[in-house]
């Protein structure tokens, strides 16, 4: 399969220009698999993991497990898009729905502008660290539904995130334009633990297997012909 990507710097620059990154981490799949990629290429790999105000905590208990495993520093902050970004992530006046990423249903499934508050935060711990990129794993499949994973959205931000600063801050999304399972690919080559990983939208103890995240997932999984190693309900 031929994978066009595209990102906001070379994927290939000498390792030893690429000696300190953070890595956006949410403890989900794409970003999981960033951070390997990234400890794969840089010296000093610091993970940043966000609440923010999400209807539950375990796909930052997998940030955390994975960090744990891998010998990476846990950094993780409180911001509470709950108060003023309201989402079927974040409200539990609104339910979670369930099918497919193409469905119409899914944009509640939106945090307004939660790329770029992540991002701004992210870019604000590389600054403080001497890090002299920034990392998120945005990818192809997200784009129809969630406006701040667009190509348009990353190239700005990478300009803001170049001027913000004396020194600038690049931007690294190597999956900007690949599927799950390409990135399920790039994962496996890298050997992730993906059983340490959490998906879906609903935090109880075995995945729903039935809202947009479980479904993707699970599709990914198929396509690539391995088993998922998360639990699923009966569906």
């Amino acid at each position: 399969m031929e994978v066009k990507t595209k990102t906001a710097v070379p994927v290939d620059v000498p390792k030893r220009f690429n000696r300190k990154i953070v890595v956006v981490l949410s403890g989900g799949m794409d970003s999981t698999t960033l951070l390997y990629d990234a400890m794969n290429q840089w010296e000093e790999v610091y993970p940043i993991t966000f609440h923010y105000g999400q209807k539950h905590s375990r796909e930052v208990n997998a940030a955390y497990d994975t960090c744990k495993k891998l010998g990476l520093p846990f950094q993780s902050l409180n911001i509470p898009l709950d108060a003023i970004a309201p989402s079927s992530l974040t409200r539990e006046t609104m339910d979670i729905p369930k099918g497919h990423y193409e469905d119409e249903s899914m944009k509640q499934t939106v945090v307004p502008n939660r790329n770029m508050v992540f991002l701004a935060f992210a870019t604000a711990y590389a600054i403080g660290i001497g890090a002299q990129t920034v990392a998120y794993g945005a990818h192809g499949g997200d784009h129809a539904i969630y406006p701040d994973c667009r190509g348009e959205f990353v190239e700005a931000m990478s300009g803001a995130m170049g001027l913000c600063d004396y020194k600038p801050v690049e931007l690294w999304t190597p999956y900007l334009y690949w599927s799950k399972a390409d990135i399920l690919k790039k994962g496996i080559e890298l050997g992730v633990d993906y059983s340490l990983t959490w998906t879906c939208y609903e935090g109880k103890e075995l995945a729903c297997g039935r809202c947009g995240a479980c479904t993707e997932r699970r599709e990914a999984f198929r396509e690539v012909g391995v088993e998922d190693p998360l639990k699923y309900k009966e569906v």
